[in-house]
């Protein structure tokens, strides 16, 4: 019986403990905040005068005149004129229409006049509304399990910001950084979900070998792959924004084994915990045995978890293979290209670690899992 309650105050301390560090992150300043030049407010497009627009096909340019209602700040209730610059790209620009709520941002030169700027839509309390339905399904389906879970979750996410993020930019070591916060994530929300238990142990010591693996292959692969780091998205703007020092291919590389942590815990978590449940249901199995087991179990698992992963990367560049089958080309042509050559390099990589991780975590949850009876014996 002591043992039990010895288990749940460690737990209980992990879970403050992992509670305390989300909230000093999300405080903690992250050294490139800036003063905003006026202040953001909720906005309601009333009219909109699109005499300044030009179109070009597909592509508008020029401003477009906007008459907004200000909801929220100091100055609700006032109407202000603001201006909506179209750039020709249809990525970034968006166009409004009366009645459309907007985040903009108001700097008032003097008492009277406003200059106000329209960054884009209102999104945010909406945003708010789907984190709080994911909240509560959460909570009502796994309970304790998914109050865990959630504060997994957005400790994740305040790590991420407030110290890889910042950390890259400061000139950390891309590969390393990346592999230290993957390695700390894992061990945190491992054993938020599972508890300090073998079973924990087990999935942990399973992830950290896959993660590892991953992230030799990325370097190795990597470098005979040679593709260049600004093939991600807003890659270049970073190095145009006074921060022309960064490793954007260290970045890219590192970026594979942060992406495919979470498969990897997953399927570790799976065997791990198949493992366990199956020890519990026949204590005197050998450690042979129930290797074997984990293996079995892990076959079927990595059998669907390496295309999930495929079709989970595929759908993030659905459309650049598509503009290449559509212009006829070459599949041989199609897989040499940097672009494709890059998720190419995502996807097989990260399967490794996913096929890898399967063993790893076998081996070790059989040592682990079955320690007690072989004391006994």
């Amino acid at each position: 019986m002591k043992m039990p309650q010895c288990r749940v105050t460690r737990d209980t301390l992990f879970v403050l403990a992992v509670f305390a560090a989300t909230v000093f992150l999300f405080f903690l300043p992250t050294g490139f905040e800036r003063p905003l030049s006026g202040e953001a407010v909720k906005a309601t497009v009333l009219t909109t005068d699109n005499s300044g627009v030009r179109q070009h096909g597909i592509v508008r340019t020029g401003d477009q005149a906007l008459l907004l209602h200000i909801e929220s700040g100091e100055r609700a209730g006032q109407k202000a004129q603001a201006v909506n610059h179209l750039f020709g790209k249809l990525e970034l620009d968006k166009m409004f229409t009366p009645g459309d709520s907007v985040l903009a941002l108001m700097d008032a030169t003097t008492e009277h006049v406003l200059k106000i700027t329209v960054q884009d839509r209102y999104r945010l309390h909406v945003e708010a509304m789907l984190f709080g339905l994911f909240a509560l399904l959460l909570l009502w389906y796994a309970g304790a399990t998914g109050a865990r879970t959630l504060l997994s979750f957005v400790f994740t996410a305040v790590a991420v910001w407030k110290v890889l993020l910042p950390g890259l930019l400061k000139g950390w070591n891309p590969l390393l950084a990346s592999l230290g916060i993957t390695s700390v994530l894992c061990f945190v929300i491992i054993f938020l979900v599972s508890g300090f238990d073998r079973k924990g142990f087990a999935a942990y010591g399973g992830a950290l070998a896959g993660l590892l693996f991953t992230g030799v292959l990325s370097v190795v692969f990597g470098h005979f792959f040679a593709i260049h780091g600004a093939v991600r998205p807003f890659s270049e703007t970073l190095l145009y924004s006074g921060f022309g020092h960064l490793d954007l291919t260290g970045f890219f590389l590192g970026g594979i084994f942060l992406a495919s942590s979470g498969a990897v815990m997953d399927l570790s978590m799976d065997i791990a915990a198949a493992m366990h449940e199956l020890q519990q249901k026949t204590p005197h199995i050998s450690r042979l045995e129930l290797m074997r087991s984990g293996n079995s179990i892990g076959r079927m698992v990595v059998g669907t978890m390496t295309t999930t992963l495929l079709l989970a990367y595929t759908g993030s560049f659905t459309s650049m293979l598509m503009v290449f089958v559509a212009q006829g080309t070459p599949i041989s042509s199609m897989l040499n290209l940097q672009y494709v050559a890059a998720e190419l390099l995502h996807t097989l990589v990260g399967s490794f670690g996913l096929v890898t991780v399967a063993p790893f975590t076998a081996l070790l949850g059989s040592w682990v899992l079955t320690r007690p009876q072989s004391k006994q014996r």
